[in-house]
Parts: C-alpha cells; sequence; structure tokens
C-alpha cells in the first residue's frame, strides 16, 4: 500500500509526538511510524522544568496533568552527610517551577493517546526498512511493505536510530564510557512526603553515583551509574548485583534493602551517544536519536520535546514555502543548549560541580543561576552560568577550594 504525508515523523516517544501534535496545529499533514508497541518500558524518568514549555505549547499539557505523575519540585544530592537542595521555583530563569517524576511506559502512552486524539495517525510495530532520500520527495519502505511519501522526515527513534544508522552519522560522544545499572522496585519503606516523593541523588565515588525517582505509584527507580570497571568488582545477575549495592549503602540500605522488585535490573554500556549532523536533505533528527548526554541531571526528555518541537516548526515553515536556514535556525541552537550541559556533565564527573553543591559559601543568586541550568534553561544568555559554562563551574569551583 501506498500513502504519502506532508511530514512523516519516526518514534512516538516524547520527541515525536511534541513534533506531531505541532505539526498538526500548525496545519500540516503529518503520519507518525513507531517500530514498538505501547506501552514499554523505557528509561528516563525524571523531567526537568523545560519541557513543560513544550507539552504546554503542543497541546499535551492538559492530558498529562490528568495522570496524577508525581510532581517534582526541584532534586537533593547526598555526599555522605552533606545535603545540596535545589528547588525549581528560586531559579534566575523564569520559568516553570515544577516538572513530574513518571514511569515511562504509562507517560509516553499517554502522550501517544493524545496524539492520536488530536487527529495524528501513529502506526505501531511498525518499522523503516529504506529511505530513498530526495530534493522535495523522500520514499520511506516499511518493513510491512507499505510505502509512504513524505516532504520530510523528522527522525525522533531515540536508541533506535533510523537515519544515523542508515547514513552512518553516529560518532563517539565525547564524554568516557560508562554504564548504568537499574530496576524499578515496589517502596514499601517510602516516607511521607516531601522525604519519600523527593528525587536524589546520591554520591558514592567522584564519578560512581546512584539515582532515586519515586513515582507516585508506589514505584521507585533505583540506578547505578559509573564507569564499566566499578560493576566489574560487583558479582552476579543484575538483581544480585543491584541487591549488594543496595546493601553496601548506609544512606538508603533501610529502605531498599528487602523491598520487592517489579520490573526486572537492567545495565546498560557506553550510553552517551553522538552525531556527524542534526539535519541534512530531507531529514531532521531529534531527541536520542541525535545525541544523548548522561542520566545526571535529567537533561534527555527536555532536550527530545526542545528538538522536536523546534524541528516542527521548522519544517512547517519549510512546506509552506519559507526558506529555513536549519543550521543557524537548528544545529546551532540545539547545540549551544548540548554544550552548555555537557560541560555541567564533565564538572560533575571531574568534581568541580560537587564542589560547589556542597560548599559552605553558599551564593543564594549564583545558586539561583545554578539551578536555572538545571531546570533546562540552557538557552537564557543572561544567565552568567549559561553564556560562560565552559568556565564558570571551573573557575567558582577554584576560588571555594582556595
Amino acid at each position: 500500500m501506498e500513502k504519502s504525508c506532508e511530514v512523516l515523523v519516526i518514534g512516538a516517544g516524547p520527541s515525536g509526538t511534541v513534533a506531531s501534535t505541532m505539526l498538526k496545529r500548525l496545519g500540516v499533514d503529518v503520519r507518525v511510524v513507531e517500530k514498538q508497541k505501547f506501552p514499554r518500558f523505557v528509561i528516563g524518568e525524571s523531567l526537568i522544568p523545560r519541557c513543560m514549555d513544550h507539552f504546554e505549547e503542543a497541546g499535551l499539557l492538559d492530558a498529562l496533568k490528568a495522570e496524577g505523575f508525581e510532581k517534582k519540585h526541584g532534586a537533593r544530592f547526598i555526599r555522605g552527610d552533606e545535603r545540596c537542595v535545589f528547588d525549581f521555583s528560586d531559579q534566575h530563569t523564569k520559568g516553570w517551577a515544577w516538572t513530574w517524576q513518571v514511569p515511562r511506559a504509562s507517560f509516553d502512552n499517554v502522550l501517544a493517546e493524545e496524539a492520536q486524539r488530536q487527529g495524528v495517525p501513529i502506526e505501531f510495530e511498525t518499522g523503516i526498512d529504506g529511505i530513498e532520500f530526495g530534493c522535495d520527495s523522500q520514499k520511506i519502505t516499511l518493513d510491512n511493505g507499505d510505502v509512504i511519501n513524505a516532504k520530510f522526515i523528522i527522525d525522533s527513534s531515540g536508541y533506535g536510530r533510523v537515519i544515523p544508522r542508515m547514513l552512518s552519522l553516529d560518532v563517539p560522544s565525547s564524554l568516557p564510557v560508562r554504564s548504568a545499572l537499574f530496576v524499578h522496585v515496589k517502596d514499601i519503606n517510602r516516607p511521607a512526603p516531601p522525604e519519600g516523593s523527593m528525587i536524589t541523588f546520591v554520591i558514592i565515588e567522584q564519578d560512581v553515583w546512584y539515582w532515586i525517582i519515586p513515582f507516585s505509584n508506589g514505584i521507585t527507580s533505583l540506578g547505578f551509574v559509573g564507569p564499566p570497571e566499578f560493576f566489574e568488582n560487583v558479582e552476579g545477575s543484575p538483581e544480585e548485583m543491584i541487591r549488594q549495592l543496595i546493601a553496601s549503602e548506609p544512606t538508603y540500605c533501610d529502605r531498599f534493602n528487602d523491598t520487592p522488585i517489579v520490573e526486572d535490573a537492567r545495565m546498560i554500556t557506553a550510553y552517551s551517544s553522538g552525531v556527524k549532523q542534526l539535519f541534512g536533505e530531507g531529514y531532521a533528527l531529534t531527541g536520542n536519536s541525535a545525541e544523548f548526554l548522561d542520566p545526571v541531571f535529567s537533561s534527555g526528555v527536555s532536550f527530545a520535546t526542545e528538538s522536536g518541537i523546534l524541528a516542527a516548526k521548522l519544517a512547517a515553515r519549510q512546506i509552506k514555502g519559507e526558506d529555513v536556514d536549519w543550521q543557524t535556525e537548528y544545529s546551532d541552537y540545539i547545540n549551544a543548549g548540548v554544550d552548555t550541559f555537557r560541560s555541567y556533565v564533565e564538572a560533575w564527573y571531574n568534581g568541580d560541580l560537587q564542589t560547589v553543591f556542597f560548599s559552605a559559601q553558599n551564593n543564594d543568586q549564583i545558586k539561583k543561576q545554578i539551578c536555572s541550568v538545571l531546570a533546562g534553561y540552557v538557552w537564557d544568555q543572561s544567565n552568567p552560568f549559561v553564556k560562560k559554562h565552559g568556565r564558570a563551574v571551573k573557575n567558582l569551583a577554584r576560588v571555594l577550594t582556595l
């Protein structure tokens, strides 16, 4: 069967649903193909406030609010007896003061269902066999034999990385190889809010840490992150490794030591990724199909929705006959935000950011500026910790250690 549309979106995750609903609102004929069946498990469960702007603009916010997901008002960092808490309501940049902590299976399913309710056709369990790229028309062959002719393709396929694999666009990440071991547990010993509902990052060593992400359904996500050699010293299956690591950590061992596991433990290694380019003739890459940095600071979904909604707007303009400078308006813009966040990821692992977080010499204005970065407002050039991201944290850490 042969079909046609103006824009084909590959992937029905947050990037794809934001892009497709935005295109629909802009009057563009859009279709979505998704290789998996929803709901499906996926990691990346902590959001940051910037993505709320995208959900609102794309008309998805009300459907998400109705689900009662756990609200995230900030984040807590723990190192031994030291504590650092960021409150999103107390930041430099004007923006959202809260977001959510979500089980992505149900969260992504709500987004996809709402996109369909708004008139976006989504074909689940449908993969891409091949793409013939052209100046004004792209011919996409599906794995069921159907063909879709589209003027433009937005690749929001996440770790599927459809177009990067087809065109050999993948490049090694500039970040060192790290591993993540994670699991979902029934949080039977969860304290009452706000303690029990707060997202927490606990430092084990300078480059080893774990997350605690409580959901409103009583389930909590636990994940340990570090270099692969750290996990080589922990024996057994992924579940046995998780149990050993929980038992060895005094901060939360009582809460999680005997907690039932409800989603099998899994490990991924070398999760950071990059690409040679974010766009080409007839296509744009968004979200994890373009670049993924690291789970620390929870930037993944925000970059996915930022790139998804921007790609949709630019594609709509181009289809309507406008000239679009994809390099300046898309690639340079997205990369500026990614580069800012990358510098904070690097500063986290080299210890500079931890020095700042746990310093006794706290400065309220500086904390607000850093809080805005952690909230995802990494394009605000009025914030010196955005504008001078390459050296601001390093210089501050150096001063604090004098």
